[in-house]
């Protein structure tokens, strides 16, 4: 059985890309903004089992979404619930076809560990926050275990330092309660982790915590520190 529901969500996600990519064509086509990307994000989340449960109301613009980081599913969900692009790892650019269609969801690929890299990384991330959309940072660098936060590292923060008009920060905890222990990504390879998902029976609620925004005043640092005690109190 396993097997079967491993075949059977490959299937579902190779169909839903198929539907969402010609849909995303046609909107680029005539230069509007596409939904589908969302969208298709969206529904892989429900396809690998899934369930959002939105609590708060999520900016959709002219913010800097910073949350916990538990898994790659963590992207399916966020990006479904508000349309985020995310600030990634640049190894993942190279990634087949993982890394195309993160780039169509306006991914900003960073070189984490280089110290030398950061003026650009900011000034990259500083292009971004232009876009009519959100941006998010998992600011850990890596994924938990799901009950205990990571420090957080506030170096891209500096693209905040001064602020764009009007944006705000929303700090969003993750939570996949029961389900914590089976979508966690821990030391496992990513191929490892996401065929271990894949066969996992059933669905499972995934709460999606949205704190109240803040305005990033006063440096990197304490916008870093603001974000870290909400998601905690959360």
């Amino acid at each position: 059985m396993n097997t079967l529901r491993l075949a059977l969500r490959l299937i579902a996600l190779i169909a839903a890309l198929l539907v969402a990519l010609p849909l995303h064509g046609m909107w680029r086509l005539f230069r509007a903004r596409s939904p589908w990307p969302r969208r298709f994000l969206g529904w892989c989340a429900r396809i690998v089992g899934a369930r959002a449960h939105v609590v708060g109301t999520p900016l959709e613009r002219d913010a800097v979404i910073l949350a916990n980081h538990l898994s790659w599913i963590d992207i399916l969900l966020l990006a479904g619930a508000t349309g985020t692009a995310f600030v990634a790892k640049g190894e993942l650019e190279s990634v087949p076809l993982i890394g195309w269609l993160s780039s169509l969801n306006h991914t900003v690929f960073v070189a984490r560990g280089q110290r030398m890299a950061v003026a650009e990384q900011v000034e990259q991330l500083r292009r971004a926050l232009a876009a009519p959309w959100p941006v998010t940072i998992f600011p850990e660098g890596t994924t938990g275990d799901g009950t205990t936060l990571l420090p957080f590292k506030p170096a891209l923060l500096a693209a905040l330092d001064p602020p764009p008009p009007g944006l705000r920060v929303q700090p969003v905890r993750i939570d996949y309660g029961d389900a914590t222990s089976d979508c966690v990504w821990g030391d496992e390879s990513g191929q490892v982790h996401a065929l271990r998902v894949l066969r996992r029976r059933g669905s499972f609620i995934a709460t999606l915590n949205f704190a109240e925004p803040f305005a990033p005043d006063g440096g990197r640092k304490i916008v870093a520190a603001e974000a870290r005690r909400r998601i905690e109190a959360l």
